[in-house]
């Protein structure tokens, strides 16, 4: 059984970005951030140190069997490591970016579906995908 002390990092792997998230098990989002990818090991080493983490929830397109395996050799072998369906999650992020962030000014008026996020999403993929998880368990 989870309470809201258990939390969850989600990871949307890129070969030059990485989106990642972590939430509690009441769906509170308490980081989100994209990294280069060459610090994404470290970034979620130091958020295992920081939060009590309990299972990383993973994207499976990009490259992700590989980054799956290297998360396996540096994180504690306690963590589960459970990779969950990516596809549309760009998608449902954009969305998701202009419900955390609604648009101001001339955006406003521009239809949603012509709305470019003004930066990389990266991480509010992560954020779908815990979500995603969490929906499904």
């Amino acid at each position: 059984m989870s309470n809201s002390t258990d939390f969850i990092i989600g990871f949307d792997p890129g070969r030059q970005k990485c989106g990642i998230a972590v939430m509690r098990a009441d769906r509170q989002v308490v980081y989100h951030q994209v990294v280069p990818s060459e610090e994404a090991i470290a970034t979620i080493q130091s958020l295992c140190q920081k939060f009590p983490i309990h299972q990383l929830v993973i994207g499976d397109q990009t490259s992700s069997k590989t980054w799956k395996q290297q998360l396996a050799s540096v994180l504690n072998p306690s963590l589960s490591l459970i990779m969950v369906d990516e596809r549309y999650s760009t998608l449902e992020a954009r969305d998701r970016y202009w419900q955390m962030y609604p648009p101001k000014g001339l955006l406003r008026f521009l239809p949603k579906g012509m709305r470019q996020p003004p930066r990389p999403i990266d991480d509010i993929v992560a954020i779908v995908l815990i979500e995603r998880y969490l929906a499904k368990k």
